[in-house]
């Protein structure tokens, strides 16, 4: 076995210049106080072995120069050799150099690469790595407070059984294989004796199934062609109803459309009359505020008429009284003129005689009766006079009567007249106001019949759009089954097709099986769901036995133009094994692996169910499968 026989250090740590340290013992112990150097001995050791930095108490590799970390490196590179002395008595120069913050490391002053120096270093039995042969201080004290676990990696990295791990893993999945091939086996070797048992069974229920469901397929291609005969029908009859219900419709829309317009008029005529109404019962109301006003006037001219009439009859009274008065008065006067013309005949008949007296004879009258003539002639001519006057009296009062009566009688007239005119007036007014009452009245009743028309005409619109969205209900219907039962006819033909593919696939190539859904049958219909939701896309995937039968496939898929199709290689695809600690998950309890409540054949494909299920579990509820999902440590799933 070799030594290290030397240690060649310059300008390394606290060894100023070229230092020359050996030859070394088997044991060599190094003394010293503090601060002499021995740590940086160690830490030239370690670092011509190839320690990284970080263990030689650095931060970068250009501190390892003397008097760098103080700012006063000596020069600008540092080495460490050693010098290791073979069996054969040869030596083998180590040699690390740190030049500014690279390293290099050469071999017997030859540079080589740090994994060819490592490895020259392993084949001495060096290693670095293993932590085992470079022991700094503290160490001992580390490995003693490790606890199993941490001291079986550390004995694992120091005896290299690490090199073996990917070895051991795969002869352990190797080993767990077999144990989950046996189990497989002997469950498989419990279940054909009962499945043998129930296989003559089985085949005549499938028998008569398969007779069932001919028979099925055939009647249900009738039922279908029934279906869509009436269906067919009621589309047509619906058709042509909607159509004359369209028609309708159209005609109410034109109705109500029509009868809108008349409503718009009538509502104008009835605004129009509403204002002529109003500015009629503004005219009232004025006619009525004047009335008030002329009432007063009115009360005091009927008061003044009934005063006047009263007066009139009074003024009557007179002038029947004068008017006898009068004709007394005329018959006085009458008396007095004739009396007059008497007494003037009387005085013509005297003055002619005396004229005639006297032209024949001279006459001569005594004093006494010249005397006697003038006191008759002025006694005549005061009794004329006084006649005269009172006659001149009567004549004006009786005039003035008379122009009284007639100036009460042009009064009472006048009043009469502007009674007259006022009571034409009101009772115009009060014909007006009828006459807009019953125009009002009018219009009120043709908007109300207008208004009902509408109501009519709304309430029929709305029936027909009713039915018209009824009978889109009804075509909706009829159209979604129409389309269910062409989906359902486009399925079947799917189906068919994909199943002949299949069945040309197994004629063309040996190595297909079926498609996998055909081929796994759950152990109980409650994991129907689970198996669909995990499956997914691969239920309708085609099982081949080797990638090779599988592209040969996807090409003939090309060539006929044909649907895409998903292959499952059984010699291509990654199927991990099974975890067999998900069997042992006890709570929450009834939590299985969803590939143990599955049933498939041939054994053969299992790669592919191991696949497609790819440890996935099933659980009685959503709650279970969150526990399992999120509160179970990684080590129990």
């Amino acid at each position: 076995m070799g030594y290290l026989k030397y240690i060649e250090v310059e300008n390394f740590k606290s060894y100023r210049g070229l230092q020359l340290i050996g030859p070394l013992k088997p044991f060599t112990a190094i003394i010293g106080p503090n601060g002499s150097g021995k740590s940086n001995f160690m830490d030239a050791i370690s670092f011509v072995l190839g320690e990284k930095k970080n263990c030689l108490r650095v931060k970068k590799l250009s501190d390892l120069i003397h008097g760098a970390p103080i700012g006063q490196p000596v020069s600008n590179r540092a080495h460490v050799t050693a010098v290791y002395c073979n069996e054969d008595g040869t030596e083998t120069h180590f040699t690390r150099l740190v030049a500014h913050s690279s390293s290099e490391f050469r071999i017997d002053n030859e540079v080589v690469s740090q994994d060819e120096y490592l490895n020259r270093l392993e084949g001495l039995r060096i290693n670095v790595k293993a932590k085992n042969f470079l022991v700094f201080q503290g160490d001992v004290e580390t490995i003693a407070m490790k606890n199993p676990k941490e001291r079986t990696v550390l004995f694992e990295e120091i005896s290299h059984s690490l090199e073996h791990k990917a070895e051991y893993e795969q002869l352990r999945s190797e080993m767990i294989k077999a144990e989950e091939d046996t189990q497989f086996s002997y469950q498989k070797k419990k279940g054909i004796a009962a499945e043998k048992k129930e296989a003559r069974l089985e085949k005549e229920e499938a028998d008569k199934y398969q007779r069932l469901k001919e028979t099925l397929a055939e009647r249900q291609v009738v039922s279908q062609a029934f279906q869509l005969y009436h269906i067919q029908r009621d589309l047509d009859s619906l058709a042509s109803d909607m159509a004359s219900k369209t028609n309708e419709l159209q005609r109410h829309v034109r109705k109500k459309e029509k009868i809108e317009e008349e409503v718009r008029d009538k509502r104008k005529e009835h605004g129009r009359l509403q204002r002529d109404m109003a500015k009629i019962e503004q005219q009232i109301r004025e006619a009525d505020v004047e009335l008030n006003k002329r009432k007063p006037a009115f009360i005091k001219a009927k008061e003044r008429t009934a005063h006047m009439q009263k007066k009139l009859e009074a003024a009557r009274k007179s002038l029947k009284a004068a008017k006898k008065v009068d004709e007394t008065h005329q018959g006085e006067i009458a008396e007095l003129e004739k009396e007059l013309e008497e007494v003037a005949e009387h005085m013509q008949e005297f003055e002619q005689q005396l004229s005639q007296e006297s032209q024949g004879r001279d006459v001569s009258l005594e004093d006494s009766q010249v005397r006697e003539y003038h006191r008759l002639k002025e006694e005549a001519g005061r009794q004329a006079s006084l006649h005269l006057q009172n006659l001149d009296s009567v004549r004006r009062e009786h005039k003035s009567d008379q122009d009284r009566h007639d100036n009460e009688l042009r009064k009472r007239n006048e009043v009469q007249a502007k009674l007259k005119q006022k009571k034409a007036e009101l009772e115009e007014n009060v014909r007006r106001v009828d006459k807009l009452a019953e125009q009002i009245r009018s219009s009120e009743a043709s908007l109300e019949e207008l208004r009902r028309q509408e109501q009519e005409v709304s309430q029929d619109v709305a029936a027909a759009k009713g039915r018209v969205a009824e009978i889109n209900r009804e075509l909706e219907a009829l159209m979604n089954e129409l389309g269910d039962a062409k989906v359902d006819k486009h399925e079947d033909s799917r189906r068919r097709k994909k199943a002949e593919i299949v069945d040309h696939f197994k004629q063309l190539y040996p190595g297909v099986y079926d498609r996998l859904v055909n081929m796994c049958q759950p152990i109980h219909k409650k994991y129907n769901v689970a198996i669909t939701k995990v499956l997914g896309k691969n239920m309708e995937a085609i099982v081949v036995d080797s990638e090779k039968t599988g592209r040969a496939c996807i090409k003939y898929l090309k060539e006929q133009m044909l649907e895409a199709e998903t292959f499952l290689p059984l010699d291509y695809i990654d199927a991990k094994p099974l975890k067999e600690r998900l069997r042992s998950i006890t709570n929450p309890k009834n939590v299985k692996l969803l590939y143990d409540v599955l049933q498939y054949d041939p054994p053969a494909i299992k790669r592919a169910v191991l696949y497609a299920t790819n440890n996935a579990l099933v659980c009685e509820t959503a709650d279970d499968a969150s526990r399992v999902a999120y509160d179970l440590g990684d080590n129990k799933r």
